[in-house]
């Protein structure tokens, strides 16, 4: 996926996920702050399902998620989980300090996915003319761009998957673009190879959830201070 986490990761995350001083002020604003963290990874799994019905194919991650899940017979959601740990694991034994946003990032994303598919919120567009499929995976990459932006905004710390980015990118002198690149590369192949759908909408997440975050950061007027 993208990384819900992705782009909010690429700031300093020092700081983040304690709950600030002032009593129950302090605590009453921790709470507003998860309760924004909560709303925006249902909203990114919203979107992320919007792309997967559309039929057009797949972000990066989720490509993998999608091909990994029909080899195990797992669920999209459960497989998402299983992922999230095991790059958790992995971007933890390289250093990345682990935080509530990381584990509720890890388990939240992949649950909402499979209880909106269970409750049928979201039809199959598998069949339909490929203007309305379009139009689908345009909603749900802007959805993913709304749930970013208040993932970023509650400002609790990074996801596993930017997590990892950002310690790769640490060992590999800095650079973030390279090492988020390398990765989505990495995984998109793999789940190419395992069956996940590639498509159209492949390159339209590719190109298209940067200005979707983008704008989202805007009209919530989200900061790199928040």
């Amino acid at each position: 996926m993208v990384t819900v986490e992705s782009t909010a990761a690429e700031r300093p995350a020092a700081g983040r996920g304690r709950v600030a001083a002032g009593g129950w002020r302090g605590r009453l604003a921790y709470a507003g702050r998860l309760v924004v963290l909560v709303a925006g990874l249902f909203c990114f799994a919203c979107g992320i399902v919007l792309t997967l019905h559309s039929g057009l194919g797949l972000g990066p991650w989720d490509v993998f998620h999608q091909g990994l899940a029909r080899h195990l017979g797992w669920t999209f959601g459960t497989t998402s989980i299983a992922v999230g740990f095991g790059v958790l694991l992995l971007a933890w034994a390289l250093g990345m300090r682990v935080g509530v946003a990381t584990v509720l990032n890890m388990t939240l994303v992949g649950a909402f996915i499979d209880l909106i598919n269970a409750t049928g919120l979201v039809p199959s567009f598998a069949g339909r003319a490929w203007p309305v499929r379009l139009a689908v995976d345009l909603a749900g990459v802007a959805v993913v761009g709304i749930g970013s932006a208040f993932y970023i905004k509650a400002n609790l710390g990074a996801g596993p998957r930017d997590g990892l980015m950002l310690e790769l990118a640490r060992r590999a002198g800095g650079r973030v673009a390279l090492a988020r690149g390398a990765l989505e590369v990495s995984v998109l192949a793999i789940g190419l190879l395992l069956g996940g759908t590639v498509g159209l909408g492949t390159v339209v997440f590719a190109f298209g959830i940067g200005p979707a975050v983008g704008l989202a950061f805007r009209l919530f007027r989200v900061t790199g201070d928040e």
